[in-house]
């Protein structure tokens, strides 16, 4: 086993149950596990394989690794290359990114604001440029810039660059030593996949359940934010994974998917109501804070759908 595992100290596997998501990420699950939970098959810690396709920040995986010890088969994917590379290097490599990640910290938090901003920027640019950096750095950034950028925001323009601007932190903890640890050792078993959402379905062996947690649609035109990659989750993608929950369902496949509730901010919009009509579907209160003005984020209600 390499040295991601290798070295785990025993107060390290003993924090491995306290693992929380290495990034932040709009529209993250933290809040909203124990709803999820409370829909997931009776039997489920007996399923065979669990997979999402979203996997984001990663908060209701970790709580899958942690609490559901009988799942045989775990899978997560995404189609953002830069998150999936973080995830394998997490998984494979982690004391050379603590390492990287160490170097990081130390090089930045002594400087002053406008030093603080040149570096970000500079980092910034180098990310941008990763056909030319190994995985390490490319990982090492992708957290760095997650810890240090406005609001903790991930978003790519169409030319598929990191674009969010600095932000101002007193004393960010870019290297979080002990989680970073925790979070290598339960991926350990897990397969790791970057592609398209319906690739997963390859993965489905025997009793199968998928979590569908993929960019929400926007409540209204100026709430916009679903570039999480270079490529726009717009209404086309939800009705594309609105036919894929139809296949799966046909195949005998299980599944939970989250979303925003659109008729919750307008009664008369019915775009989810009827993608999914025949199916479970559960209305759900969640605090968000992605707006920049404090006084416009607050709980609205979140659609969780199922097909049993």
């Amino acid at each position: 086993m390499d040295n991601a595992s290798s070295q785990h100290s025993d107060e390290t596997i003993f924090s491995a149950n306290s693992a929380k998501p290495i990034i932040k990420w709009v529209g993250g699950k933290t809040q909203l596990v124990q709803d999820i939970v409370s829909r997931l098959p009776a039997d489920f810690d007996s399923y065979d394989t669990y997979i999402e396709p979203f996997i984001g920040g990663g908060a209701f995986l970790l709580h899958v690794l942690k609490n559901y010890h009988g799942v045989k088969n775990v899978v997560l994917n995404d189609l953002n290359r830069k998150l999936i590379t973080l995830y394998h290097t997490v998984k494979e490599n982690s004391d050379a990114l603590i390492k990287k990640l160490k170097f990081l910290e130390a090089d930045y938090l002594p400087r002053n604001e406008p030093d603080r901003k040149s570096y970000f920027l500079k980092i910034r640019e180098q990310f941008n440029e990763s056909e030319k950096y190994d995985d390490i750095n490319i990982s090492a950034w992708f957290i760095f810039l997650n810890k240090t950028c406005f609001n903790g925001l991930y978003r790519e323009n169409s030319k598929g660059g990191f674009n969010v601007p600095f932000g101002r932190y007193d004393n960010p903890m870019i290297c979080d030593e002990k989680n970073l640890r925790a979070v290598s050792l339960l991926l350990q078993n897990v397969t790791i996949l970057c592609g398209d959402f319906s690739d997963t379905l390859q993965y489905a062996q025997g009793k199968t359940l998928f979590y569908f947690d993929p960019p929400y649609k926007p409540l209204s035109n100026t709430s916009s934010f679903n570039s999480y990659s270079k490529k726009d989750f717009e209404d086309e993608e939800q009705i594309r994974l609105g036919e894929f929950c139809r296949e799966i369902d046909e195949l005998g496949h299980k599944f939970i998917l989250t979303n925003s509730d659109v008729k919750g901010k307008n009664p008369n919009k019915d775009f989810f109501d009827d993608l999914y009509d025949g199916f479970e579907i559960q209305r759900v209160y969640a605090t968000r804070s992605i707006n920049s003005n404090p006084s416009k984020r607050g709980k609205l209600t979140e659609l969780m759908v199922s097909n049993f």
